[in-house]
Parts: C-alpha cells; sequence; structure tokens
C-alpha cells in the first residue's frame, strides 16, 4: 500500500502501525468490557455479546472515523515520512475497524453455533 501511494515505510510509518496495534488493542477491550458488564447484569454469554457489540459499536465507529479523518489531511498536506504515517495509519485504522466490527463478531458466532454456551470467560 506504501508503494501505491508514493509512501515510504519511515520511523513515522512503523509509529502508524504500532499506533494502529494500539487501536486494536482498545477495541477489543472496549468490546470485551461491555461483555462483561451485561454478563455482570445476569445475561446469557449469546446475549451478553450481542448486546455488548451493539453498545460498543459507536464508540469504536467513532474513535476510528476521527482517526481517519486525520490520516487523510495529513495524507493530503503532507510529505515524505508524514505520507508514510497517514498511509500506514489509514490502512491499520480501516483494517482495525473491520476486523473489531465483523471478524471478531463472526468468531463469537460460529463458537456460538457449535455448541451452546453457557458460561463464557472474558
Amino acid at each position: 500500500m506504501l508503494s501505491a501511494f508514493n509512501a515510504t515505510l519511515t520511523l513515522p510509518g512503523i509509529a502508524g502501525i504500532i499506533l494502529a496495534v494500539g487501536m486494536a488493542v482498545d477495541s477489543n477491550v472496549l468490546m470485551f468490557e461491555r461483555i462483561r458488564e451485561e454478563l455482570r447484569l445476569g445475561k446469557t454469554p449469546r446475549a451478553a455479546i450481542d448486546s455488548g457489540y451493539d453498545k460498543a459499536f459507536w464508540t469504536i465507529f467513532d474513535s476510528h472515523v476521527t482517526t481517519l479523518i486525520t490520516a487523510v489531511v495529513l495524507f493530503q498536506f503532507g510529505t515524505g515520512p508524514i505520507k508514510g504515517f497517514a498511509v500506514t495509519l489509514g490502512w491499520g485504522v480501516f483494517i482495525n475497524l473491520f476486523t473489531a466490527l465483523i471478524g471478531t463478531k463472526t468468531v463469537f458466532d460460529l463458537i456460538a453455533a457449535k455448541r451452546e454456551m453457557k458460561e463464557l470467560s472474558i
């Protein structure tokens, strides 16, 4: 992706990758905490997962879109290393948003479909 946008992988580009990984961790922590809250309220594991994802969706979406807008502005007005940072951050955020909201939910759904969950340890 860096070569497609004529950007170089420099230390700022690596920093963009690290920031994207940090945002991915934050998204998962946020979702799991919401699921824990729902479990504490006495919901079944399946209902807690659905409710946790629903409640965390807009928070995660908002933070990722805000960061993506920042990456677009940096790419538009930056040069060289700044463009590398913007490209790695932008693609990382885009991939994280997809993975956090769709990928992990799909994994939970597949696990729940294979067997009945009586208990969920998060």
